[in-house]
């Protein structure tokens, strides 16, 4: 799979895994995130957060999901002072990795115009450029045949992001649509970053950073 991905990057945090912050935003692909997330779990040394976007959540069911899912709520829930930490920016320096997948035509617009409305656009606006971003765009096939999605994505180019192209597939609506690839292929990709210092066995489940705070309260059996 050709994708422009550079070699294995060089970062490495102190605690000698290799962390994986996934963005997932509201496209009908969205169901796969638990898939992505377990697929990426079984990476050795890999750990993983994700950060999803509100109208994601009709997609996925939170339950699926072994590790910590950061929401707009939990962004403003945890700052009451100066003093206290600021959710995006923590992430940010959490991750060795962000990966958007889905990526839908919404959110697509907002980081090409520079738009930070909610925790994962904040997040991608304060993204280091030192620090890989890959993207998967997924939407109607209208959608991403309006012109304006290529300069949306031409645009995520120029800022250093890298896309893993989407491909043709029927949509529950009926319609074909451009959807994330096979998502072993984006665990391959995200693979394919991570550094050999960071392939020892550590456990994915053991997060070093995480703020203290009950999350979000999740609707049960959805």
């Amino acid at each position: 799979m050709q994708t422009g991905v550079s070699p294995k990057c060089d970062l490495l945090n102190g605690s000698g895994t290799f962390r994986v912050l996934v963005g997932v935003t509201g496209s009908v692909a969205a169901l796969k995130l638990p898939l992505l997330v377990s697929q990426l779990l079984e990476l050795p040394g890999v750990e993983v957060q994700v950060v999803s976007t509100e109208h994601a959540h009709h997609f996925y069911n939170p339950a699926e999901i072994s590790v910590k899912v950061y929401t707009d709520k939990d962004e403003w829930e945890l700052w009451t002072q100066r003093s206290d930490p600021v959710l995006h920016i923590e992430l940010r320096r959490w991750a060795d990795l962000f990966v958007i997948a889905p990526l839908d035509a919404n959110t697509l617009g907002k980081i090409a115009s520079g738009i930070c409305d909610n925790l994962l656009t904040c997040v991608v606006r304060a993204w280091e450029s030192s620090r890989p971003l890959l993207f998967c765009p997924a939407m109607n096939t209208a959608m991403w045949n309006h012109p304006i999605t290529a300069r949306q994505i031409a645009s995520l180019k120029d800022f250093g992001y890298v896309e893993i192209p989407c491909i043709a597939k029927k949509l529950v609506c009926g319609d074909e649509g451009a959807q994330v690839r096979a998502w072993s292929d984006v665990t391959q990709t995200c693979h394919s970053l991570q550094p050999p210092g960071a392939r020892s066995g550590v456990s994915s489940e053991s997060t070093s950073w995480e703020i203290t705070h009950p999350g979000p309260a999740w609707p049960q059996g959805t």
